[in-house]
């Protein structure tokens, strides 16, 4: 990766304004700081236990953790019942799993890395165009997790891409590089078809559809077609920039939280910096060349009633290498309402989460700092 930072100026916690932090740490690490803003130093509760040594991988208290890995490939032969139970097994126990065999290409994948890491390369005020405060804005380019309302910053730049309809947004999108819109459409379009194909397999997992006929086992005026609703569902593409950090052991790339929708599906680099929360500790995934790893998301977690749980994530950084992350976030169209599926209520697994929508997850994440699994708190009934 091409990032280079200017000769260190030996910047203090005080001499970097707030204005500066707002341009993101991309511009930070380019100015050659060697010292945390103190925007970005969480309290002593909220920050990682890794090592302050500089090497990348050396964490403290916490473990490596191997993910339970899928094999989509088998999904479409013959062993697919016993493949099923897996993915049950890992949406109900861990809340993710490494997706391997998906059908994405090496190439593809490179290429929207490749270009992802190109964007974050271009001049600040080539990025700073498609910087916004309208979450509804098709493109926008930003810092921390959300810069409007976080007390204290994250060590994370961000470019958010609305992806549906892609006709629509395609028009807004940066045009610089000059490639990076035909290459980002071609992971875009096959990252949805990968998405569906999951989400038939996990609902056939919790018997909403007939396992012979992939048909829905309930009636329309029971409940909506959630895979119909999905096929014309939202997606958001967030390309994700973590440079190295001066200390990283005072930050995090992003806090712990849950995402909003029913599966993200995040491709990462090569070095390590997802860790999930697994019984009570912080473990690293680490990362298995062209694999996906996938996340429950709140929506999954409000539709299956419980059955299936968002998992709880965070980002960590480290003063030796870049990271470049690319999360696709998919659920149902914006104006739809998520609720628990009315085949899994019954007296013994009674209601537990209220209706949904998007409008209710912006109204709540514009009124309060974002922390953990807030939302999905708020909509829940017992």
């Amino acid at each position: 990766m091409a990032m280079t930072a200017t000769t260190s100026k030996g910047a203090d916690d005080d001499s970097t304004s707030e204005r500066e932090c707002h341009k993101g740490v991309k511009h930070l690490w380019e100015t050659g700081i060697a010292k945390l803003p103190k925007k970005y130093v969480l309290p002593e509760s909220d920050r990682p236990n890794i090592s302050k040594s500089g090497e990348p991988y050396r964490f403290k208290n916490s473990s490596n953790i191997q993910l339970p890995v899928i094999d989509f490939s088998e999904l479409q032969g013959s062993n697919r019942a016993q493949v099923v139970k897996y993915l049950a097994n890992a949406c109900e126990n861990y809340g993710c799993f490494q997706l391997v065999n998906h059908g994405i290409s090496g190439e593809v994948i490179r290429s929207t890395m490749d270009v992802s890491k190109r964007f974050f390369e271009l001049p600040f005020e080539e990025r700073e165009k498609y910087m916004s405060p309208d979450t509804y804005s098709p493109v926008r380019y930003g810092t921390s997790l959300n810069q409007s309302k976080d007390a204290v910053f994250c060590w994370r730049d961000f470019l958010k891409l609305m992806c549906h309809p892609l006709s629509d947004m395609l028009p807004h999108w940066p045009s610089s590089p000059c490639d990076f819109r035909k290459l980002v459409v071609t992971y875009a379009n096959e990252n949805k078809n990968l998405f569906l194909m999951l989400m038939e397999a996990i609902t056939e997992s919790l018997g909403l559809i007939n396992t012979r006929t992939n048909k829905s086992t309930t009636t329309r005026g029971d409940e909506f077609d959630i895979l119909e609703e999905l096929e014309d569902g939202s997606q958001l593409m967030v390309l994700n920039c973590y440079p190295p950090c001066p200390e990283p052991d005072l930050t995090l790339g992003m806090p712990p939280h849950s995402d909003y929708g029913f599966l993200t599906l995040l491709q990462q680099d090569d070095v390590a910096g997802l860790q999930i929360q697994f019984q009570e500790n912080w473990v690293t995934v680490e990362p298995i060349p062209n694999s996906l790893v996938v996340t429950v998301g709140d929506h999954l977690e409000i539709c299956s009633n419980g059955r299936y749980k968002s998992v709880l994530h965070r980002a960590i950084v480290n003063s030796v290498k870049p990271r470049i992350s690319v999360a696709s976030l998919h659920t149902v169209p914006y104006n739809s309402v998520v609720r628990p599926s009315p085949k899994l209520i019954d007296e013994s697994n009674p209601r537990r989460y209220m209706d949904t929508d998007f409008d209710s997850f912006l109204e709540y994440i514009s009124s309060c700092e974002p922390k953990k699994k807030n939302f999905l708190e708020s909509r829940k009934l017992i």
